[in-house]
């Protein structure tokens, strides 16, 4: 970081094959610029470029980038390196201080990214230091969130072509949980594709069909139900037709497959990634929390604690604390819209699971809803609450308590909310 009493920092603007590089020092001037290219030969041309102007293991030279992924990031943040990934949009706002005529290099931006750090470091954060089993936590549950995602899109691809030519197949299966990513629907309708081929079903077959599915208990009734659903009146396309039409089901049914397997694989190294993880207990002894959405939430918030200065901190970048926008006469506080958004979908689902699974959630929760809050909003407050809980528990390695964690609620509507009898003091 230092070359000759003068602190240095470096910008790159990155690409897919190549990155710009520039180094400046504290007055602004250029000390260097290069453009590598994006392999191993690039990335060590990268760290001599850097040794050259000072950069060592005791005084690593800062570094901006526009993105926090990748192996560029990785070989950059070995060591006690501070990376800082800027957003896009704050770089471009950073552009315009140098010239309003909205010329733009890549060498430039580079140049742009150095300078940022040598005005503003202070108003950026770099990456956290999160171990490497958080790091792989986060792999794995941001993998397995978009697998998920991915299941449901060609679900909804098969339920819009059932649609279109099988509605006895939505009848039967698209009211039980799962829907149509059930393995028992999976298999059926890859039997009978058709609902000629439906019509024809015995009930063996459809025996057959459930226990290749994995299901255990309720043949008889569950056959008997397919098969009525199957043999009745619906209106039908021409053979020839339907016939085209089942052939599409049967390749989206291997995607379908395809998918749901991909979500039970991650599912599955995700959470054993998790339990071996040192926070694990605490999060777990949150209600609500199960091995999944823990390991969800641990991917978004690591496990460095100097990532966060406080509550307030984790509660911002999740989204959950509101945010105030103040001008003249004008005064309004509302919601965030800039978060983090996989942390905000698994604060919701944990907010949600926890109405049943504690009573002071629960009286919280409908506290606010009293108080003239919808229930977006309440969900919102729940988990606002929440984050401030766990960023106590794991900064002082502790586990959740109910008690202490909802003291003024629990005394007065416990058992209102939950028919128990109020604890004694």
């Amino acid at each position: 970081m230092w070359e000759d009493g003068l602190t240095v920092f470096c910008g790159i603007d990155w690409a897919e094959r190549h990155h710009d590089v520039a180094v400046v020092d504290d007055t602004g001037t250029l000390l260097a610029k290069a453009r590598i290219s994006d392999d191993a030969a690039g990335y060590s041309k990268l760290l001599d470029l850097l040794a050259e102007h000072g950069d060592s293991p005791e005084t690593p030279i800062p570094v901006a980038i526009e993105t926090s992924r990748g192996l560029l990031v990785a070989v950059l943040r070995t060591g006690d390196r501070k990376v800082f990934a800027i957003n896009p949009l704050a770089a471009s706002r950073y552009r315009d201080r140098h010239g309003v005529s909205r010329k733009k290099s890549d060498p430039g931006d580079a140049l742009v990214l150095a300078n940022i750090l040598r005005t503003d470091m202070h108003a950026h954060r770099p990456l956290p230091a999160d171990s490497e089993l958080a790091q792989a936590i986060t792999v794995l549950a941001r993998a397995q969130q978009d697998a998920v995602w991915s299941r449901q899109q060609v679900a909804n691809q098969v339920r819009s072509l059932l649609r279109e030519y099988y509605p006895a197949a939505l009848h039967a299966f698209q009211g039980k949980e799962g829907g149509l990513t059930r393995a028992d629907a999976r298999v059926v309708l890859a039997l009978a594709p058709t609902p000629a081929k439906a019509a024809k079903l015995t009930l063996a077959q459809l025996r057959a069909a459930l226990k290749r599915s994995g299901r255990t208990r309720g043949f008889d009734t569950e056959t008997a139900r397919l098969r009525e659903i199957f043999r009745s009146e619906y209106a039908r396309h021409c053979p020839a037709v339907e016939d085209a039409f089942g052939q599409q089901l049967l390749a989206l049914l291997k995607q379908l497959d395809a998918a749901c397997q991909a979500a039970d694989d991650l599912t599955t190294a995700a959470e054993a990634a998790f339990k071996e993880h040192a926070d694990s207990e605490i999060l777990l002894s949150f209600p609500g929390l199960g091995p999944l959405l823990g390991a969800r939430l641990l991917a978004e918030i690591g496990d460095d604690r100097t990532r966060f200065a406080d509550a307030r901190a984790l509660k911002s970048y999740a989204g959950s604390a509101p945010i105030t926008r103040a001008s003249g006469k004008k005064h309004f506080v509302g919601r965030r819209f800039v978060k983090n958004n996989r942390l905000m979908h698994a604060g919701f689902l944990w907010a949600f699971s926890s109405l049943t699974a504690s009573p002071g959630a629960n009286a919280h929760y409908r506290r606010r809803r009293e108080h003239g809050d919808w229930h977006n909003a309440a969900q919102r407050h729940l988990l606002n609450r929440f984050l401030g809980q766990l960023h106590h528990c794991l900064q002082t390695r502790q586990p959740f308590d109910e008690q202490r964690a909802f003291a003024p609620l629990l005394p007065a509507q416990l058992e209102g909310v939950t028919g128990a009898r109020k604890p004694s003091h």
